[in-house]
């Protein structure tokens, strides 16, 4: 990792700039995979399943056996640690339920609101070099508790083409059977366009590559809404001395060994501290299965000291993190003052890893600066809201009058007009 000291402002966009490309770099690709798919269907993700993958797939769809096979191979303790994830998550996103708000803004006029499920919802599950079943936790639950009524799941096959089998038995374990070998840009083109096998769907959910990333964003294009762009995964720490080096170091691993553009950054007011931290990733990667991968994301990463809280908080607002943890004394200033964040762990007990798995809340969050206009995946991110209104005859004599002169200020007579009528019914009624 990089170290920088007291970086002036106008170097902190260099300094902070994502390991990313940008969409016009990968769009190029993204469109051809994409009209090949609404062209040829399913062929299409069989083709590039074989060339992405490594793999020849002749049935797209998970079958029952494999489910019930997938049973039989995720251990006990697994299984255990899965459901006590899957009850903490359920309890945390069941909370974020609300009733219908409803008001009368003037007498006789009352407005509500009420939500309803997106029908029918996406979720893309990164496999690859780490097939993160957790994700099926965090996107399925909410899922299920919004009352979405078909819910579709694509993840690439391994090189035998098999799925992973505590993805399935996740899958299953959340009430999803919908289940297709497919990965990457094109398993984003199937559920925005549709295929013989997988249903076109509202909106899609789930991060991965930059390549899934960039596919999400241009399926918005065709009328298919996303959660937000989620993309490689990145975390920010804020320490001052009295945090613990090893700790913090293993906080930074736990992100770097995500992938190879994943991106760590340590932000800390105690030049110590940074020299303490250094030593510990020295000394802890080298026990790392993932070493490689996490040795080549410190290579995107930084190690930067500033001078005070006010000065680190600006910064990290600005970088707008994907998750953020808070090792300092002051914790307090911090909660107050950040605003650019996916999601935020407070104390030296307080592992990123929590997030991503077992605490309850959801690890599905904005990457590559969006925290500064999205929010992580929640409960109303499955939903919709629908507004209601309904005015009796004292609600349009109240309101009618400000209605017609609203209108006939913009030009639009036949909308003045609809409350004319109803105006002149009222005052016929009333001779």
């Amino acid at each position: 990792m990089k170290t920088i000291l007291n970086p002036k402002k106008t170097e902190w966009s260099a300094i902070l700039r994502r390991p990313t490309q940008s969409v016009s770099e990968i769009e190029e690709l993204v469109i051809e995979i994409f009209n090949e798919v609404k062209m040829e269907g399913d062929e299409t993700l069989k083709k590039y399943t074989k060339q992405f993958d490594g793999v020849k797939i002749i049935d797209l769809k998970v079958a029952q056996a494999e489910f019930d096979e997938a049973e039989t191979l995720v251990s006990s303790e697994l299984k255990n640690a899965i459901q006590t994830a899957a009850s903490n998550i359920k309890k945390f996103h069941e909370a974020q339920k609300t009733s219908k708000i409803e008001i009368e803004t003037t007498p006789g006029v009352i407005c509500w609101q009420e939500k309803r499920p997106i029908e029918k919802v996406g979720l893309y599950i990164p496999g690859g070099t780490a097939p993160l079943f957790s994700t099926i936790l965090m996107l399925a639950i909410p899922a299920k508790l919004a009352g979405c009524t078909e819910i579709v799941l694509c993840t690439p096959p391994d090189k035998t083409g098999k799925i992973n089998p505590a993805i399935l038995y996740t899958a299953k374990l959340c009430g999803v059977s919908q289940v297709y070998k497919v990965g990457g840009i094109q398993a984003i083109g199937a559920m925005t366009f549709g295929t013989e096998s997988i249903s076109k769907v509202y909106k899609i959910f789930g991060p991965g590559n930059q390549y899934v990333t960039v596919a999400k964003q241009i399926a918005t294009k065709f009328g298919v809404a996303i959660d937000m762009p989620a993309g490689p995964s990145e975390l920010l720490v804020v320490a001052d001395e009295s945090a613990n080096p090893a700790f913090v170091a293993s906080d930074l691993l736990s992100q770097a060994e995500h992938g190879a553009d994943s991106q760590v950054i340590l932000v800390s007011t105690s030049k110590s501290l940074l020299e303490e931290v250094e030593l510990e990733l020295q000394n802890q990667i080298t026990n790392l299965p993932r070493e490689i991968i996490a040795r080549k994301a410190l290579g995107n990463s930084k190690l930067i000291f500033v001078e005070n809280d006010k000065i680190a908080i600006e910064l990290i607002n600005e970088y707008g993190p994907e998750h953020f943890i808070v090792c300092c004394k002051d914790e307090e200033y911090y909660i107050r003052n950040v605003v650019n964040a996916g999601s935020v762990f407070l104390g030296k007990f307080t592992p990123e890893s929590a997030g991503d798995y077992a605490s309850g809340t959801n690890h599905t969050l904005p990457t590559n600066g969006y925290a500064k206009q999205f929010s992580g995946v929640n409960l109303d991110s499955f939903m919709k809201s629908i507004t209601f209104q309904r005015i009796s005859e004292t609600g349009i004599l109240n309101i009618g009058n400000a209605i017609e002169v609203l209108a006939e200020a913009e030009g639009l007579m036949a909308h003045k007009k609809a409350v004319t009528l109803r105006l002149q019914s009222l005052k016929g009624n009333n001779k």
